[in-house]
C-alpha cells in the first residue's frame, strides 16, 4: 500500500515538473519572451525545476517558499537588474496555477 501511494506521489510530482517546465518554455508569452531571456535566467528556471523536482511534498506555501530563496540567490549579482528579477520571480510565482491544475 506504502508502495503504491510513493508511486501516485512520484506521478504527480513528475506531472507537476512536465507542467512547470511546459509553462516555462512554452508559456504564452514565450515566443517573446524566449528571444530576450538571458542566461542567468534560464539557470534560475532550472534551479527552480530541479528544486520542484526534488520536494515530497508540494502546496503552494511551499513551491512560493522555495521560488523566493532561488531569487534571493540571485539578487546580488551584477549582470542582473532589480526589474529583470522581480519580473522573472513573478513570472515563477505564477507558475503555481498550472502546476497546481496538473497536480489535481
Amino acid at each position: 500500500m506504502k508502495k503504491a501511494k510513493g508511486l501516485i506521489g512520484a506521478g504527480l510530482g513528475l506531472a507537476a515538473l512536465a507542467a512547470a517546465g511546459a509553462y516555462f518554455l512554452r508559456g504564452e508569452k514565450g515566443a517573446r519572451a524566449r528571444t530576450k531571456v538571458r542566461g542567468w535566467a534560464l539557470k534560475m528556471k532550472g534551479e527552480v525545476l530541479e528544486r520542484l523536482e526534488n520536494m515530497r511534498r508540494i502546496d503552494r506555501d511551499t513551491y512560493l517558499d522555495m521560488v523566493d530563496k532561488v531569487a534571493a540567490r540571485y539578487a546580488g549579482r551584477e549582470n542582473i537588474t532589480a526589474e529583470e528579477l522581480s519580473h522573472m520571480t513573478v513570472e515563477l510565482r505564477n507558475a503555481w496555477a498550472l502546476i497546481d491544475k496538473n497536480l489535481k
